[in-house]
């Protein structure tokens, strides 16, 4: 599994290709096109309640309670194939995970706004592991500080972006619209996060 660094600030991200074989790549997008229950959740955002542009599920360990944008996720369990690729990650990165974030952006349209991934029960310094099936979409980083400072590039089908931890607190990213002609994505975003009686001490 190669990888290429890319610089992000003083932060050095991951992106690694050809993660998967071809057969357990389809095997895992099948399992997670057809058996995950994805949903459209709602969020208020500006004292006004909106549809997410994109669909999402929430798979973890049972204390996996995950909380952002006003929504308690609660964790579904984890699929086969699924599990089997979190603890391909976890081998190959030497991190724990124990939930991923599945977003199903279904054309150009869907899209991801600027955030950062600092919520309370991910820790002070998380580590993200983003990793992409099927279309290839622009990915975009830019410094919280400075906005005009922006870095962007194109993840591919079985890639995976480290995200190392530091950077959550500095830059914020997004998966932005686009008006080219595009196929169906999946994201899957791995996180650890902590008991929410903890992440609240």
């Amino acid at each position: 599994m190669s990888f290429e660094m890319i610089p992000v600030g003083r932060y050095q991200t991951r992106l690694y290709l050809n993660v998967l074989s071809d057969e357990s790549v389809s095997a895992l997008w099948q399992e997670l096109i057809d058996t995950l229950p994805w949903r459209q959740e709602h969020i208020r955002l500006f004292g006004r309640e909106r549809a997410i542009p994109r669909l999402q599920c929430w798979i973890g360990d049972v204390q996996a309670v995950y909380r952002y944008s006003g929504l308690t996720l609660q964790p579904e369990p984890w699929p086969p194939h699924l599990a089997t690729l979190k603890q391909r990650l976890e081998q190959k990165t030497r991190q724990s995970f124990n939930s991923v974030l599945c977003n199903l952006y279904r054309d150009g349209q869907d899209s991801m706004g600027w955030h950062s991934d600092d919520e309370a029960e991910l820790g002070p310094a998380p580590v993200v592991a983003s990793f992409t099936l099927g279309a290839t979409r622009r990915f975009q980083f830019r410094d919280r500080h400075n906005r005009h400072d922006r870095i962007s590039l194109d993840l591919p089908h079985n890639s995976l972006l480290l995200m190392p931890a530091g950077l959550q607190s500095e830059w914020q990213h997004q998966v932005p619209k686009t008006r080219r002609p595009t196929g169906e994505r999946i994201n899957l975003t791995f996180r650890y996060v902590y008991p929410l009686a903890a992440a609240n001490e």
